[in-house]
C-alpha cells in the first residue's frame, strides 16, 4: 500500500470516527436517563474551559501532523508532535493538577509517546510514523473512555 493510499485511509478512518463520535454525543445529549459512567474530574467552570482548550489545541495539532505528513514534510510533523504535545513543564503540571494517578499517568504517557512519535516521525518512514500516532492517540481514546469533565 503505498503512503497516500495508507494516509487517505488513516484520514478516512478519522473522519469516520469523528462523525461516530458527534452522532453519539448528539444522541447522548438528548437521551434523558443517559448515564455516563465515566469518572468525572470535578473541575471547576474555568478549569473546565482551560482544559477544553488544550485537547482542542491537541486535535488541531494531531490534524497538522497528519496534514504535514500527507505531504511528506516530516520536519515539520516532527516539530509540531513535540512542540504542541510533547512533555512540557507545563504539561506535567497540568497532568499532576487534577488530583488523580490514574489521570497523571494517561496524561503523562501521552506527552512522552508524542515526544516518541516527533522522534518517529523525524527518520521519515511513514509506515512507523503513522503507528507510533497510534499510539499517542490511544492515550486520548483511554483517557476520554474513562474520566469526563
Amino acid at each position: 500500500m503505498n503512503k497516500i493510499t495508507w494516509l487517505g485511509s488513516l484520514l478516512l478512518m478519522v473522519g469516520c470516527v469523528q462523525a461516530a463520535d458527534l452522532e453519539k454525543t448528539h444522541t447522548m445529549h438528548h437521551l434523558h436517563n443517559a448515564i455516563d459512567d465515566r469518572t468525572s474530574l470535578n473541575l471547576t467552570p474555568a478549569m473546565k474551559q482551560h482544559q477544553l482548550k488544550n485537547m482542542r489545541a491537541h486535535l488541531a495539532a494531531v490534524q497538522d501532523i497528519i496534514t504535514q505528513l500527507g505531504s511528506g514534510n516530516f520536519s515539520q510533523a516532527s516539530n509540531t508532535a513535540h512542540e504542541k504535545l510533547g512533555l512540557t513543564i507545563e504539561m506535567e503540571s497540568m497532568c499532576s493538577s487534577f488530583g488523580s494517578d490514574t489521570f497523571k499517568e494517561l496524561g503523562m504517557n501521552f506527552h512522552k509517546s508524542a515526544d516518541e512519535l516527533g522522534a518517529v516521525i523525524e527518520r521519515g518512514n511513514m509506515q512507523d510514523s503513522l503507528a507510533a500516532l497510534g499510539k499517542t492517540l490511544s492515550y486520548c481514546v483511554a483517557c476520554h473512555a474513562q474520566y469526563k469533565q
